[in-house]
């Protein structure tokens, strides 16, 4: 799924989609204030905010989904790394795989407390959807449209 001999630690934005397991509305209605969309929205800006060099200029949470743009700025040789930092240094993976982690555990927690629904072995679908951002007009349209999702929600059918 993820570009053959690309490496998701260089600099740069990303689009990045995660489902739910089966697409379960698991976070309450469109635009809703539910809890579990709140946790969702916490845990996401926490854990972006515990990487260096690493922003989220937007971000949605959407009933059965999650829509952001990630972007990995990260200046090595200002900073004085060495090429062994720059080899150890996250990939938008372990982002994605931390943030997941995390969620799912704190969503169990929800459940057991019996403030948001079951789910059905999973909280997130297998891996992600991502695309590499090349230009400010991809950036723009993918902005716009994470802007514009909870508006479009009723009529796109892929997650509806």
């Amino acid at each position: 799924m993820r570009l053959i001999e690309y490496d998701y630690s260089q600099n740069g934005a990303y689009f990045v989609t995660i489902c739910t397991q089966n697409r379960e509305k698991l976070f309450g209605g469109v635009g809703a204030d539910s809890i579990s969309a709140r946790m969702i929205s916490n845990i996401f800006e926490k854990t972006i905010s515990e990487y260096n060099d690493i922003e989220c200029p937007i971000y949605v949470v959407m009933p059965n989904h999650f829509h952001a743009i990630i972007v990995i700025q990260k200046d090595y040789y200002q900073k004085g790394f060495e090429r062994a930092d720059m080899e150890s240094a996250p990939t938008l993976s372990d982002i994605v795989q931390t943030f997941k982690r995390r969620s799912t555990i704190e969503y169990i927690k929800l459940v057991k407390q019996g403030l948001t629904p079951p789910f059905d072995k999973k909280v997130w679908q297998r891996s992600y959807h991502d695309h590499i951002i090349r230009n400010e007009k991809e950036f723009r349209m993918i902005w716009e449209y994470i802007d514009e999702n909870p508006l479009k929600w009723e009529s796109d059918c892929f997650y509806v």
